[in-house]
């Protein structure tokens, strides 16, 4: 039979209330009369599955907009977020993972210098101001990119990595796929207006969620103010750093074509919110409605552990084994962040085909968590034997079998 267990509020949080167990008629197999069935159902997180979470009733004049926590892995808010749009200077993104991971493996460093050429001395919009024929190191270029949004330091850096931004641009795309960004495609290192360059807001959410894990110490660059090459001092152009947004990256962008962006990221109360958008108007609105987006990420949300690595959930009845039950453990913390209004309707329950048939491997998957509430997608975790049960002996499995079709006791 199939059995479903809601968890009481004591084991899972304060998510449920009370306890019941109901169970269905599950279809017979040929292990005495049942079917065993091994979950291998994972959670899935925002960016590799969408529409995790989603507030009620959010309005923004961006085109395009996601919002993110990440510890949690919940989307909770989205508008248009997985179309192909000119990302601006928010591809850049792309361009200083490629250097970070250079730097995290050692083929490239910090002091290493690149030629400037005079394509890239003489590309328009933002500008670092490097000069034609002058050798710049890695660490000037980065925080020409990143601070000042240079588009002459991405190509003098596609250059000295690739020997062409074009070539550079395929091998931004083949990198990105094996990333996780599966529909986009990078022309250029700039975010210059170019024919089929796109990305959506969910896979700029996503290079950026990767840019803070996998280089914490290089990710620091994104919150320095100002930077001062070629005695020219510029400011950062993230609007959200000289507020009190507690947001420490990431980066701007802006054409015609694509209206004003922003990929924005914020810790507050050991919480980080990942934003991104796109299609904005002017400025003066994208500082506005971002600041105002992340307020409300924190002020309408938050986030409730579950369970921690390790957690027995449950217990499940054991069929013909040495163990009366199996204990169902978890083996990853489990998070959810829901709309503070959907709290009390957070329901959590154990499902699994039972009685579980004994031999059973200690760590097997043999039961799956489900997590439901407003505005959430059905989570579905799965749970493992929390020890290993061996299957009675012949005599044992008789008087079981005798037991079971007299008095249906399943031990």
């Amino acid at each position: 039979m199939v059995h479903v267990h809601a968890v009481s509020s004591r084991d899972a949080g304060g998510a449920g209330e009370g306890r019941q167990m109901t169970t269905h008629p599950g279809r017979r197999g040929s292990s005495l009369g049942y079917k065993r069935t091994l979950a291998t159902l994972v959670l899935a997180l925002a960016l590799a599955a969408p529409d995790v979470g989603r507030a009620q009733g959010v309005e923004t004049p961006a085109k395009q907009a996601i919002l993110l926590d990440i510890q949690s892995g919940t989307t909770l808010f989205e508008k248009n977020a997985d179309d192909l749009v000119p990302p601006a200077s928010m591809s850049k993104l792309m361009t200083i993972y490629m250097v970070f991971e250079r730097l995290k493996e050692g083929t490239l460093k910090l002091s290493d210098t690149f030629l400037v050429s005079e394509r890239a001395w003489r590309m328009g919009g933002s500008k670092t101001f490097v000069q034609v024929g002058a050798r710049v190191s890695v660490e000037d270029l980065l925080r020409g990119i990143i601070v000042q949004s240079g588009n002459d330091a991405c190509i003098v850096v596609a250059e000295g990595l690739a020997g062409s931004e074009r070539k550079f641009g395929e091998e931004m795309t083949a990198r990105a796929r094996k990333l996780g960004l599966t529909r986009s495609v990078f022309k250029n290192s700039t975010g210059w207006p170019e024919e089929g360059h796109v990305m959506s807001a969910r896979e700029i959410a996503l290079i950026s969620q990767r840019l803070i894990e996998d280089f914490p110490d290089y990710y620091k660059m994104f919150s320095e103010i100002d930077f001062t090459y070629n005695n020219i001092k510029q400011g950062n152009r993230n609007p959200l750093l000289y507020g009190r947004h507690n947001v420490d990256g990431l980066k701007t962008g802006h054409t015609d074509a694509s209206g004003y962006g922003l990929a924005a990221s914020s810790v507050r109360e050991a919480r980080r919110l990942i934003l991104v958008v796109n299609g904005l108007q002017s400025m003066n609105q994208r500082a506005q409605e971002t600041a105002r987006l992340l307020d409300l990420g924190y002020r309408e949300f938050e986030s409730y552990a579950l369970f921690k690595k390790g957690d027995t959930v449950e217990t499940a009845d054991v069929w013909l084994g040495t163990e009366r039950s199996v204990p169902l453990v978890i083996e990853q913390d489990l998070k959810v962040t829901l709309f503070r209004k959907a709290r009390r309707d957070l329901k959590v329950s154990v499902a699994y085909n039972g009685p579980i048939a004994a031999p059973i491997a200690k760590g097997a998957a043999v039961a799956r968590l489900v997590v439901t509430a407003p505005g959430l997608k059905t989570m579905e975790v799965p749970l493992v034997a929390g020890s290993a049960v061996e299957r009675l002996g012949l005599f044992g499995r008789l008087n079981g079998t005798l037991r079971q079709v007299m008095w249906g006791n399943s031990g």
